[in-house]
């Protein structure tokens, strides 16, 4: 019997998720390189990638975390200064809603930095990503 390389893949796939212990050690991996018919070069090669894939993700989760705080930082102290406004402003001429300027402005600089820190497929997404690596 013979398999083309994708039934091979979801094979090694289905075992490598039943084994009990959940982790190999690096021999292991060696092991099972060699067996399928990969060279120790092309494995390490391929390993170091992987790494370096590992890292640039760990890298923007960091710096999504930090972006995220950032913004929730920003909507918590908009609620805080336009409640108080919608207050101060209630309780000195209720007749005039003068708080919904404030509001709005500040609602719409809200509204782009929440744009900002969720729209992670732009351009100026990797720019901000550039920068704060360098101030890191």
């Amino acid at each position: 019997m013979t398999y083309d390389s994708e039934d091979v893949q979801q094979i090694l796939q289905i075992a490598l998720t039943r084994k009990q212990e959940g982790e190999f050690s690096r021999e292991e991996l060696v092991e099972m390189a060699s067996e399928l018919g990969i060279s120790s070069n092309m494995l390490e090669t391929t390993e170091q990638k992987w790494l370096a894939q590992q890292e640039e993700e760990g890298s923007r989760r960091t710096f999504n975390t930090f972006r995220r705080r950032a913004f929730w930082a920003h909507f918590i102290s908009f609620l805080a200064v336009n409640l108080c406004l919608i207050l101060l402003n209630l309780i000195t001429s209720p007749s005039y809603f003068w708080a919904i300027f404030p509001v709005l402005g500040w609602g719409l600089g809200l509204f782009f930095h929440w744009r900002s820190v969720y729209q992670s497929k732009t351009e100026d997404y990797e720019i901000a990503l550039q920068k704060w690596r360098t101030q890191i």
